[in-house]
């Protein structure tokens, strides 16, 4: 089993709490991104610096991603084709994408980038804090028991 990160716009204590976890449960855990991502000096822990380029990261862990592994992003697209290839997903606000809904999940995301597009939606930074960061604990720590459990 592998956890897989899309760490480009992951938050710095989502990666924290996936990298005590995965020390904790010695789980091999690659943080994939376009710049190097300060992690922990652990050998359990990889950082996997990929080339420069829209989804080159995405690409990357959609080659390597295997049934049994763990997911954690929040790009919508990389995720339905994960969801596609088996993979549990989840993203950095502790959302599941899951067949039955990921495709609604598609659908919205590029709604309201046309929306965006032509001006009606401006667009807007959402915050990131403690509550989140809860929500997403308890997700990761779900799946992740599930996932251990299935073994």
């Amino acid at each position: 089993m592998t956890i897989w990160v899309d760490a480009d716009s992951c938050p710095q204590a989502v990666r924290e709490i996936i990298a005590r976890a995965a020390v904790k449960r010695r789980i091999k855990t690659v943080f994939a991104a376009n710049t190097i991502i300060p992690i922990p000096d652990e050998d359990i822990l990889e950082m996997a610096v990929v080339g420069k380029g829209e989804g080159v990261a995405d690409q990357y862990i959609i080659d390597r991603a295997v049934e049994g592994d763990l997911a954690v992003t929040r790009d919508i697209p990389l995720a339905a084709e994960l969801v596609e290839n088996r993979i549990v997903v989840i993203n950095d606000r502790g959302n599941h994408f899951t067949p039955e809904n990921i495709r609604e999940r598609l659908s919205i995301r590029d709604l309201m980038k046309d929306f965006r597009e032509i001006g009606i939606m401006p667009e807007r930074e959402s915050s990131f804090g403690r509550r989140e960061t809860q929500l997403f604990a308890a997700a990761f720590d779900r799946e992740l028991t599930k996932l251990l459990k299935s073994r």
